[in-house]
């Protein structure tokens, strides 16, 4: 199988406001068979994200949903929501990192 971005498997990739100190990813998959590509591939491990985010691998938390064939991953914001250094305030548009993953 030739590998693809994230954002060509999912059906959507989506950036979330958490609150003023998390953001939240949500992948939402077509298919048990994209699902399960995804989960096991380095799209969803943490360490892949922490580099992504500049964040510590042990902050990203990734949370499998099989029955919704959706994968959600949180981690802490770099800056609090609404501060001076707030460059995204409602985390829009974090998810654009992630989408551009590859998944072999």
């Amino acid at each position: 199988m030739a590998s693809r971005t994230l954002d060509e498997i999912a059906d959507l990739v989506r950036a979330k406001n958490a609150g003023p100190f998390w953001i939240t990813l949500d992948i939402f998959l077509p298919t048990d068979e994209a699902y399960e590509r995804v989960r096991t591939s380095d799209a969803t491990d943490p360490r892949v994200i922490a580099e992504l985010y500049r964040t510590a691998p042990e902050k990203v938390r990734v949370f499998p949903m099989p029955a919704l064939k959706a994968i959600k991953i949180s981690f802490p914001r770099p800056v609090t929501q609404g501060s001076f250094a707030d460059r995204d305030m409602h985390s829009g548009q974090q998810h654009v990192l992630l989408a551009a993953v590859e998944v072999p």
